[in-house]
């Protein structure tokens, strides 16, 4: 099955964090991720929560700054958080803008050529990454959660409605949720899948829960303070899809809060819980 490759290791909080490359079949090249095992998974096989990361982060980012460890190891929960796009593809141009292409992904999976051959995030995150963990992890397979920031607040939001079987809980810190509707989403859409809008839907978090929905109260913080607000995020718009629809939805402003990891560390304790009570952990 799937072989993976370790890079480094170092314990934290009588854990593990590992940080790995395996070849991706999704993506047709290396793919890296960071694991961190809690001390209960030496035992037993525990739950998994996903972490997606935003715009020009890796692997590395949630693990080092957002401080979550400490709280994965107290409910008995592992922490997986994959790359945000394939690299060293050579694609022509992967490379030149940061909200685009390489560190870029938007877990979709792209259907125009040549990001096609490597760009499939969304099958990545959802099916092949677990497939992984599931093989080389003591996880519990049935018992999975995703959250994000950013970029991975709305592959967050996707992956859980369009997967609601595969995902018992999902949150976000300042997702971007109508990327149909803002700059950085309308461009990456555009690239990866084509001038087609109707493609599009299957994408945004704001059209999918009005199509969807998803079964358990979804929770957001966003900060007030953040620049991408009014521009780019559009809290609002998925706000006003969660009333047409009835949608549960914790959407909490934090007043004074950037788009930063200060801000998600700030909160990271409020968004373990929220998924550690699906999991049946509380």
């Amino acid at each position: 099955m799937a072989n993976i490759k370790l890079i480094s290791e170092y314990k934290s909080f009588e854990g593990k964090l590992g940080f790995y490359a395996h070849a991706s079949s999704s993506c047709n090249g290396e793919m890296r991720f960071a694991v961190y095992q809690p001390p209960q998974a030496a035992e037993k096989p525990v739950p998994v929560l996903y972490f997606l990361s935003g715009l020009t982060c890796t692997e590395e980012n949630f693990m080092v700054k957002a401080g979550a460890q400490r709280y994965a190891a107290e409910y008995g929960l592992m922490l997986v958080a994959p790359d945000t796009s394939p690299r060293n593809t050579d694609i022509p141009g992967e490379d030149d803008d940061w909200d685009f292409g390489t560190g870029a992904g938007f877990y979709v999976d792209a259907t125009e050529t040549p990001w096609h051959q490597h760009y499939q995030m969304y099958s990545y995150v959802v099916q092949e990454l677990p497939a992984v963990i599931a093989v080389n992890f003591h996880v519990q397979t049935d018992n999975q959660g995703i959250f994000g920031h950013s970029m991975g607040g709305h592959g967050a939001l996707v992956c859980a409605m369009r997967n609601p079987k595969s995902y018992k809980s999902v949150s976000a810190f300042a997702p971007i949720v109508a990327p149909m509707c803002c700059p950085w989403g309308q461009k990456a859409f555009s690239r990866y899948l084509g001038s087609n809008q109707e493609s599009w839907r299957g994408y945004d978090a704001s059209e999918l829960v009005q199509k969807l929905g998803y079964h358990s109260s979804i929770l957001i913080d966003q900060g007030t303070a953040d620049q991408f607000l009014a521009g780019q995020l559009l809290t609002e718009v998925f706000e006003q899809a969660c009333k047409l629809v009835n949608q549960p939805l914790n959407l909490r402003y934090q007043v004074g809060y950037d788009h930063s990891y200060y801000f998600i560390a700030s909160f990271i304790e409020d968004h373990i819980r929220h998924h550690a009570i699906a999991f049946g952990l509380t």
